[in-house]
Parts: C-alpha cells; structure tokens; sequence
C-alpha cells in the first residue's frame, strides 16, 4: 500500500530549488541563453530568441507579429515595437535573423502596432494619431544583407492610407482570399485615450480597397454598431446556406460578438446579422472560428474577465476561452469553455489544422487541440498539447501566474516548416517548435521507493505538486540531487526520474486555485458613442 504522506515527501524536497537562482547576466539574457534555462516548457523546443534592442529598436516594447513566406519558401516575420516594424527571417536550422526595420509614420511611437499580409504585402496600422496605415512589399526582403540591416524610410512604401479620422486604428483584419483590408477601432482602442468626438464611422470596420497597393482607397465602412475591437472575415463556407458564399465578418466589440455580412462595402453600410453577449462577458476582445473550410465554432478570448467577471472559472484568473456555436449565424449559441492551469489574462488566439495557438500574456504561447469540439461543443473534450511560458517571474506566484498585461502578446504559426514565431511586450522574440502534437497523458499514480525514502510533510509537497503539475518543465536539472536518488538516479538526471517525481504528486490532490479578489471599479466599456457625439 502507497503512505500518501510519504509519497508526497519527495515532491516536497524538490520545493527549495528557486528559478529566481538561475537567473543570468545580461549577456547570457541578450544570447538567450537564460531564457532556454529558466522558462518552463511542454512538447515544445525553444530555437533562438533576439532582443528587441538585437532587433532595431530602442524602445524594448513590443506588439503585434504576422509572418509571410516568399514564393520559394522562404520564412520571414514582420515585428511589430514601439518606434515600428521590424523584419527578420527564420532559417532552416530556426535561427532568427534580423534584416531591418521600417520606422512609424508617426513621429511618437505607439504601444498598439498591429501586422497583417496580404499576399506579398505587410499592412500596419497604429493607435498613433496620424500614422495611418502602411503597406509595404515584404519582397524587398529577398535580397538584404544580415549584416548590414537596412533602416528604411516612408520612402520606402508601397502605399500609405491617411484618410483614417484622426489616423489611427486599434487593430488591422485582411480577408486574404478576397483581398482586402479593413481598420477597426479608429477612434482608439485603450479607454483612456479614447477620442471623444464625432468621427466617421464611429470606431467600426473601415474597408480599405488594396487592389493596387500602391493606391489604397475605402469604399465605405460599417458603422452601426460602433467600435469594433477586432474582427475576422472570410468567406462563409459552413452549414447556414443562407450565407454561403457570402463575405461575413465575426467581429469582436467588446461587449458583443457581432456578425456582419459585408459583401457590399459600398457607403455607410452596416449588414448586421445577429448580436450576441454571454455570461460573464467583460471585454470580448478577439477570436476565431474553428475552421475557415467549415466555420460551425467560434473560440473567443474575453481580456477582462479573468480579472473583473464575477462568474465562471474566470473568477479566479483563470483564462478562459468560450466556444460558441455558429453554424445558425442569426442565432449563435454559447456551448462551453475551456480553462488555463495558471492565472493569466487571454490576448490573441489563431487556430491553425485544428490547433488552437494562444498568447496568453503571462503564460506565454499555450497550444489546444480543439479538434473535438465539433462531437463535443462543451471543450470538455479539448486538451493542451504544449506551452511555452515565456514570464518565469511570476511562476512562483499564487495560482501559478498574474493576471497583468505583460509577456506574449502574439504569435505565428502558419509556417510550414513546423517553426512558431513568439512576440512579447517586454523581452523580444523567439523561435520554438512543437516537439509532438499529442496531447501528453496525465500522471497516473504509482508507487516504488521514491515514496519511503523521505519522511513526509503533506502540506509542502500538495503545494509543490500543484506548481511541478502546472508547470512540469522538460529540462531536468530542477530535480536535485538527493530527489534524483530517493528516486533511484545518482547520475545525469533522466526523463524517467522525472516521470516517478510525477507520479508522486498524481498520488495526492492538487491544491485547488482559489478565488481572486475582485479589486477594480472599470467603468462600463462603452460601445456606442453617445447621443451627443452621434
């Protein structure tokens, strides 16, 4: 028979090694050498990592990311930072190579830089007021040197769009198939330095003609419902026919998900085929449909309700993503959810061949295999087949994470080479891949010597089994020496070690996350101008 205590003891020997301890200096930060060190991760490898400062910029703050690949194949990246966009290319071996950059049209710089290609074209837009919208062709990449990166300039466009109300936008969407662009959010996206005036179009999808890149115009915009925050638009290929073949947009408008059916652009021209709010619902920030093919699910990532929602997992800062039911586009229907192990807020979601690829700030790049939902609209069914947490600092934290806006803010993964490209707020970018897309099995408990072999503390080891659980990291050399030998190893230290210290902690209950204090006052985010700005 297993002695809980017992089993649990070794788990709780293993509780003084600190990553706190491994940090580096800052060479070894700048190298990446650190990061492959002290950042827990899952079925997935990291390759390189680069600065923003390795990356042009002198601002060490990013945003958004979107990738391209060249006719022969080739890999490469737009980064979105503070003071622009930089360029780098992913080589075969996954190494990053930084090509150059292309400053902000503006002349302050903006937190909120959002990518996007069409085609060979980059678009970028920013919150900056008179950046406008850039479009550049990501073929000038072709034939940089890497040793001397090209800064450069607006010259350098191939179009430039300023027709934007006061020029700025929260987000860029493309509908790749069909060959357009659209800004949303041009009256600002952040609540505090939202415009307060009667713009055009009030903050809603702005269709922008890119035809001739070079020569980009609008056709009209929608504006009946207001800001929209973000949006996905594609042709409608799904089980509602009344839509089939149709240009729909699934947009995300901070209080509702809201679909529009945008085949003609022309004018103020707002199609709006159903609203729809949920439970709990805070600030409906992003998603995506489950299959572009067949669009029956849409998985949506709320930013505040991990922090404000008094409902649901995310009362206690869990991220959490909702799955919706679209296949009746007038009448879409909440099925589920599926939930983080950490705390941390959800920011930008993309699903690619089934896998559900999330930025989820502090938590870093977290992958799902959501291929079930479609027999299980619940998520009950949906597993985490890796991640890669790029914040270590607030591991040690309770619930295993922060619920804060920093770390990951995007990822790419639609590379053919199996590469992911990772871009965070405060350190730079990264190059991972995913060792296996199987979902690793759960700890089953099991019992040999490693549970006798030190005397029991249950309340220490429940409390390192629930971290070592969430946060089981491939590399080894975090299980000590003497664990490794009540485990039977006196040498290099091996995955099967490892495999028995989870077997251990299976023996006994994690200790549940509990709830987070509801500690903001947020206004109610405002999604219609009022009256008097109408």
């Amino acid at each position: 028979m297993v002695n809980g205590l017992s089993v649990v003891a070794l788990c709780s020997a293993l509780m003084g090694v600190s990553r706190g301890a491994e940090m580096g200096t800052a060479a070894e930060y700048a190298s990446g050498a650190v990061h492959a060190r002290i950042m827990s991760m899952k079925m997935i490898d990291l390759y390189h990592f680069l600065s923003h400062a390795q990356l042009g910029s002198n601002s060490a703050r990013g945003s958004s990311s979107w990738g391209w690949t060249s006719e022969d194949g080739r890999e490469f990246v737009a980064i979105g930072q503070y003071d622009g966009t930089a360029f780098a290319e992913i080589s075969s071996e996954g190494k990053l190579v930084y090509l150059g950059r292309l400053p902000q049209y503006d002349s302050i710089g903006s937190n909120w830089r959002e990518i996007r290609v069409v085609r060979d074209y980059v678009v970028i837009g920013s919150e900056a007021i008179k950046h406008g919208v850039q479009f550049f062709d990501m073929k000038k990449l072709l034939d940089l040197d890497p040793e001397n990166p090209t800064n450069f300039t607006q010259a350098d466009l191939t179009g430039h769009w300023d027709k934007l109300p006061v020029g700025r936008t929260h987000n860029i969407v493309v509908n790749e198939e069909l060959n357009y662009a659209i800004a949303v959010g041009s009256v600002g996206g952040n609540e505090t330095i939202r415009v307060r005036d009667n713009l055009p179009c009030r903050g809603g999808l702005i269709f922008l003609n890119i035809t001739d890149p070079a020569n980009p115009w609008s056709p009209g915009c929608a504006a009946a419902a207001g800001y929209v925050h973000d949006a996905q638009c594609l042709v409608y290929r799904g089980p509602d026919k009344r839509y089939e073949g149709r240009d729909i947009c699934y947009g995300y408008n901070e209080d509702t998900i809201t679909i529009y059916d945008v085949t003609n652009k022309v004018g103020n021209n707002s199609n709006i085929i159903s609203v729809t709010t949920f439970p709990g619902a805070e600030y409906i920030h992003q998603g995506v449909v489950n299959d572009e093919q067949n669009q029956e699910f849409l998985f949506l990532d709320d930013e505040f309700d991990e922090r404000d929602s008094k409902v649901g997992p995310m009362t206690k800062g869990l991220p959490t993503t909702h799955i919706f039911d679209i296949r009746d586009l007038e009448n879409i229907k909440y099925t589920g959810h599926f939930v983080g192990r950490n705390r941390a807020i959800d920011h930008n979601q993309y699903i690619v061949d089934g896998y559900d690829y999330q930025s989820n700030y502090g938590a870093g790049l977290n992958v799902w295999d959501i291929r079930s939902v479609t027999e299980d609209p619940t998520g009950g069914s949906i597993c985490e087949a890796g991640f890669f947490d790029i914040y270590p600092e607030d591991d040690e934290m309770e619930g295993g994470g922060t619920v804060a806006f920093l770390g990951s803010w995007s990822s790419y993964a639609n590379f053919k080479s199996g590469f992911i490209f990772v871009h965070t707020i405060e350190r730079g970018s990264f190059v991972v891949k995913m060792t296996s897309k199987e979902c690793p099995k759960p700890a089953v408990c099991g019992s040999d010597r490693c549970s006798t072999a030190i005397s029991g503390r249950f309340q220490e080891s429940q409390k390192f089994c629930t971290t070592f659980t969430a946060r089981q990291r491939d590399e080894l050399n975090l299980v000590p020496d003497y664990a490794r030998a009540a485990c039977g190893g006196y040498g290099t230290p091996t995955k099967e070690e490892v495999a028995r210290v989870s077997s251990a902690c299976a023996c006994i209950p994690t200790t549940p996350v509990p709830e987070l204090p509801r500690t903001t006052s947020r206004p109610p985010v405002p999604t219609k101008l009022p009256d008097r700005m109408r």
